[in-house]
């Protein structure tokens, strides 16, 4: 394919996806909701048949060496476990040399960046598309590495994911629409009219790095690959060494859809390392690294915050999201949706709640008040209800994605007065699943360094106060010190819910207030719901807005004067 048929074939891309582009930007700038995707697999035509055609297929890469062709490739390597079953998926993926990485990058990038932005966009809502052909084997790559449940690897890791990708790209195009190809300029100078035509180039700044995390891989990665991949940066995708399978396969759906449309698909390539040799501190430090994205551990993301210069970084790490209870109209209501956020995937997302800031006196509801005792053990029997019910659990709760987590809670179980206490729950469908249920702790704000920064995992610290302005005052502080993503309020005192919200803006976590229903509290909704706000130490960068594109390339000038030819 020449490059001219390769440029027109693209921007007809553009014009084919053009309806469902512009609803998106709607969405985008109303905050309405929208998808253009099924957002459950029951809702998907054939869903049986096409999950048990991924199940085939997923059961044939089990055991074998992934099949990708990659520039630099060294040896094989792979060690992932399914969190149910416990046994090693058996997959080995090709291990590249950095530096071959990087240089086949800046050999393809010239020529996608020769690329108007309409017809990189073009592309890149074809890589869409095939990705959602593949959504059901995604599904099953998730369930298997990061341990979520069937319904949540399809719905958050699949078409939730895909939206915050369609997102990234319709902030990517506002970005780069914003400034003319050309304009002409006429000033007096004196007696003289100088004319002059200017031309403006949008640059990208180089070779992007994306780091995945382990229990949510596909829903941060696809935004971050398609901001930088919009904007005319290769992007070379960093998995965590539990979690690498979701990522092998998107690579590999990207390499092929730009490789069908005449570009190099050395634009998107895969960086493994092991947990006994990790890359991450060689990548972020590389020469030739422009930009780093990263999702993680807030140690690591810390690091890289802090040595990624002259890269530029954005970063989704962890803190604490807070709970406030103050008073409410129905107790019940609310600690239902509390226990059900609190179980779900066992706590292993960014956004589940952690930390409740609890009134010594208790919680009004109505014109009379519940004891802070009564509050606690409610909720503790709300969470058992899910727990000691094995199909319940095994569908809201899942699995862990790692040993490391179930250290973690035998630990604090010693180190503070156990509400509930968390044991193994049976799976009904794996019978030797990694699981276990949540843990609840009594503490009090002495006890801060046992619950300042995110425990990965199901458990939650119940902090009594001296009354409902403290634990305010102590949940947005404890946010603004360890970093905190979402809040979450329930209050029927208008003045303190507008002065929560001043507080919390303040601390720079997004705040939910008195939600009750069937709708996760931590549910955050693509083309509505901002995602970390960058105001505190649980990240720099957020999904999606205008400053997570726009630094991703620079703008260069020319000026000629109009009649010089």
């Amino acid at each position: 394919m020449s490059v001219a048929e390769s440029i027109s074939m693209s921007s007809n891309l553009f014009q084919k996806h053009e309806a469902r582009f512009s609803a998106a930007r709607k969405a985008c700038k109303e905050r309405f909701h929208w998808s253009p995707f099924p957002e459950a697999a029951a809702l998907v035509t054939n869903n049986e048949a096409l999950s048990e055609q991924a199940e085939q297929t997923f059961q044939t890469l089990l055991n074998q060496p992934f099949d990708m062709a990659l520039p630099g490739i060294v040896d094989q390597v792979g060690d992932e476990i399914s969190p149910y079953t416990c046994k090693p998926l058996g997959i080995t993926y090709p291990r590249c040399n950095p530096d071959t990485l990087f240089n086949a990058a800046e050999i393809a990038m010239p020529d996608w960046a020769a690329l108007s932005p309409e017809a990189r966009i073009g592309i890149l809502l074809e890589v869409i598309d095939a990705l959602e052909q593949q959504v059901f084997l995604m599904a099953k790559a998730v369930m298997h590495t990061a341990g979520q449940s069937p319904n949540m690897s399809f719905t958050g890791s699949g078409v939730n994911a895909l939206d915050r990708a369609i997102e990234a790209l319709v902030y990517a195009y506002e970005a780069m629409s914003f400034t003319p190809t050309n304009a002409r300029w006429e000033r007096q100078f004196g007696k003289a009219t100088i004319s002059l035509d200017k031309t403006y180039r949008l640059v990208p700044r180089g070779v992007a790095v994306c780091f995945t995390c382990a229990s949510f891989p596909t829903w941060n990665a696809w935004p971050s690959m398609m901001a930088s991949l919009a904007t005319g940066n290769p992007v070379i995708v960093k998995p965590h060494p539990g979690s690498v399978l979701p990522m092998a396969l998107s690579v590999k759906c990207f390499r092929e859809v730009l490789a069908a449309y005449g570009q190099n698909p050395d634009l998107v390539t895969l960086q493994l390392d092991t947990r006994n040799e990790p890359l991450g501190k060689v990548l972020v430090k590389h020469p030739k690294t422009a930009i780093v994205d990263f999702t993680g551990s807030a140690q690591f993301g810390s690091w890289v915050e802090q040595n990624a210069h002259p890269a530029l970084c954005f970063t989704e790490t962890a803190g604490v999201n807070t709970v406030v209870l103050d008073s409410c109209k129905d107790l019940d209501a609310v600690i239902r949706s509390l226990a059900t956020t609190m179980c779900m995937f066992s706590a292993q997302m960014c956004t589940s709640p952690q930390n409740i800031y609890l009134p010594k006196q208790g919680v009004r509801e109505g014109d009379h008040w519940v004891g802070a005792d009564e509050v606690r053990q409610r909720l503790a029997d709300a969470i058992c209800a899910i727990a000691t019910n094995p199909r319940k659990a095994a569908m809201i709760m899942a699995t862990i994605q790692s040993p490391d987590t179930e250290k973690m809670l035998d630990q604090l179980a010693q180190q503070a007065e156990v509400i509930l206490a968390s044991s193994v729950y049976e799976h009904p469908d794996y019978p030797n699943a990694r699981t276990r249920t949540p843990l609840m702790l009594k503490v009090t704000p002495n006890q801060r360094e046992l619950y300042l920064g995110e425990r990965f995992g199901p458990v939650s610290f119940v902090i009594e106060c001296e009354d409902a302005s403290e634990a305010l005052q102590q949940a947005t502080q404890d946010v603004r010190a360890a970093g905190g993503l979402t809040a979450f309020l329930y209050s029927t005192n208008e003045a303190f819910i507008a002065q929560a919200e001043q507080a919390y803006a303040r601390a720079g976590a997004q705040l939910t207030i008195n939600l009750t229903g069937p709708m996760p509290l931590n549910f955050a909704a693509a083309y509505s719901d901002f995602h970390v706000t960058g105001l505190n130490p649980a990240g720099n960068a957020s999904l999606t807005e205008l400053g997570f594109v726009a630094q991703r390339f620079r703008i260069t000038q020319s000026r000629r004067q109009k009649d010089d030819r």
